[in-house]
């Protein structure tokens, strides 16, 4: 494979590496007013809010048909209470990537794409010390169409450059 750097579009300078993972800290629901909220937790992996929302940290891959290699969105999704028991009761359980999907919601806002709160996702846990990954409905979504379909290295330095410079 070949240097990753490119000549970004946005402003013309050359930039070493491509990235191909971006991830967002917290669900989209999440401020920093909660903070100081008794029922509301944000860690690395879970996010409740107000003690009837819950949240995991997950990955969208997609597949990078040009280069051998995945793209990742490290997102959050939403889960229902027992779905969320379950997952944080087989956190540190080997084998837990046999364990059936949770039904979720995407709760992270991606940028280049139109909106992506509230995608319908299956959440399908991985072994222990890798985060789930999200399956996104089938639909006509763009970013549903590039998790089936593929996207190519051109694709991801789009990626790159709308979000060096929005």
């Amino acid at each position: 494979m070949t240097d990753q750097g490119f000549v970004c579009r946005g402003c013309g300078e050359r930039h070493d590496g491509l990235p191909f993972s971006y991830g967002s800290d917290a669900p989209a629901y999440w401020h920093d007013g909660l903070a100081g909220d008794e029922s509301s937790v944000l860690e690395q992996e879970i996010c409740v809010i107000g003690g009837e929302h819950y949240f995991v940290r997950a990955r969208i891959v997609i597949p990078v048909l040009d280069a051998g290699r995945d793209f990742e969105w490290g997102v959050w999704a939403s889960l229902s209470r027992p779905n969320f028991k379950r997952t944080l009761d087989t956190w540190e359980t080997p084998g837990r990537e046999h364990e059936p999907s949770s039904f979720g919601w995407l709760s992270t806002e991606l940028p280049v794409y139109p909106s992506t709160i509230n995608l319908k996702t299956h959440v399908h846990p991985e072994p222990v010390g890798t985060r789930p990954h999200l399956e996104l409905e089938p639909t006509d979504h763009p970013l549903a169409v590039e998790q089936r379909t593929g996207i190519t290295v051109a694709r991801v330095q789009e990626i790159a450059e709308r979000l060096l410079h929005p």
